[in-house]
């Protein structure tokens, strides 16, 4: 598991890859709840193959904190094995996800 950060018109973007499981899953929450303070988030999973219930528990903690904070975070990229486990699980009206970047970015508008 890897999460870079990059910024785009004043979003923060978490570009992650590899697996969110239970041997990640510490790592993950130590990676993405500090950035719970930025507002908006988007997190690009398009490099992410494989997602856990652990690394759903942490997805899940990660909206919380942003809703508690009053911010805003969105998913994208997600591809379609990721996407059958949030399906799965009942995930997929908790989160708000588009199918790219650049269509997250485009929903939250320009930032600076």
């Amino acid at each position: 598991m890897e999460i870079r950060e990059e910024r785009r018109d004043g979003v923060l973007i978490l570009v992650a890859s590899g697996r969110f499981d239970s041997v990640t899953s510490a790592d993950l929450e130590a990676r993405l709840l500090p950035a719970a303070g930025e507002r908006p988030l988007v997190l690009d999973l398009a490099g992410v193959e494989y997602v856990s219930s652990a690394g759903l528990r942490v997805l899940l903690k990660l909206a919380r904190r942003m809703k508690d904070a009053g911010g805003e975070l969105l998913l994208c990229a997600m591809g379609d094995p990721v996407r059958q486990v949030f399906d799965l699980a009942g995930f997929l009206p908790l989160f708000s996800i588009e199918p790219s970047r650049q269509r997250a970015l485009d929903r939250l508008g320009p930032r600076i």
